[in-house]
């Protein structure tokens, strides 16, 4: 699937949203991505998870793992494609945690998947969580990458899009100098 069929899903889907936007990551910008949106239609879900699939296999996993609340329809549409489990982390005290019977190990070798990635923050918390009960991370994907420093990221990424938008940590916004007030549609509060 290429970018801008990618991209004519969101806007079909009413999903690429303008205005003044607190992120998950805690920055501000000025474009919003609500993948809910579009992951909501099966069929798109799993169009894109297929084009998600088909980009990864050559990395061999043998799971996916994503955080919630947003990589979780994505993480389990790319496993389908790839014939893999599809599991998922969740906060608990504020860590992400596998819970709910979940289990990684040595033998795994796991991609982490989501929806939006933009600091890489939320990625890198997930490989830990994948890290720590013994698995082997071989790389990441997402739908859509916002412009995440790959060589911080420190793990192959794959993304169907790539744009380049803006994002400014609280204090040097220029829509909350101009008074703008800031809206927070993402799943952490």
């Amino acid at each position: 699937m290429e970018q801008e069929a990618v991209l004519d899903l969101f806007r079909k889907s009413g999903a690429l949203l303008e205005g003044h936007f607190r992120l998950s990551s805690g920055l501000h910008s000025n474009r919003y991505l609500q993948s809910a949106l579009v992951l909501q239609c099966p069929d798109r879900a799993a169009a894109l998870g297929a084009a998600i699939g088909a980009r990864t296999a050559a990395l061999h996993a043998t799971a996916v793992l994503s955080p919630a609340l947003g990589g979780i329809v994505i993480g389990h549409e790319t496993a389908r494609a790839l014939g893999i489990r599809a599991l998922f982390a969740e906060r608990q005290d504020g860590v992400l945690t596998l819970r709910r019977g979940f289990s990684l190990g040595v033998s795994d070798r796991v991609l982490v998947v989501e929806d939006v990635i933009t600091t890489g923050g939320s990625t890198l918390e997930t490989a830990r969580t994948a890290e720590a009960a013994g698995a082997h991370v071989v790389g990441a994907a997402a739908i859509i990458d916002r412009g995440v420093d790959r060589a911080a990221l420190g793990l192959p990424l794959e993304a169907l899009v790539h744009l380049d938008v803006p994002s400014w940590q609280p204090g040097d916004c220029p829509l909350c100098t101009q008074g703008e007030p800031v809206t927070k549609p993402g799943s952490r509060g």
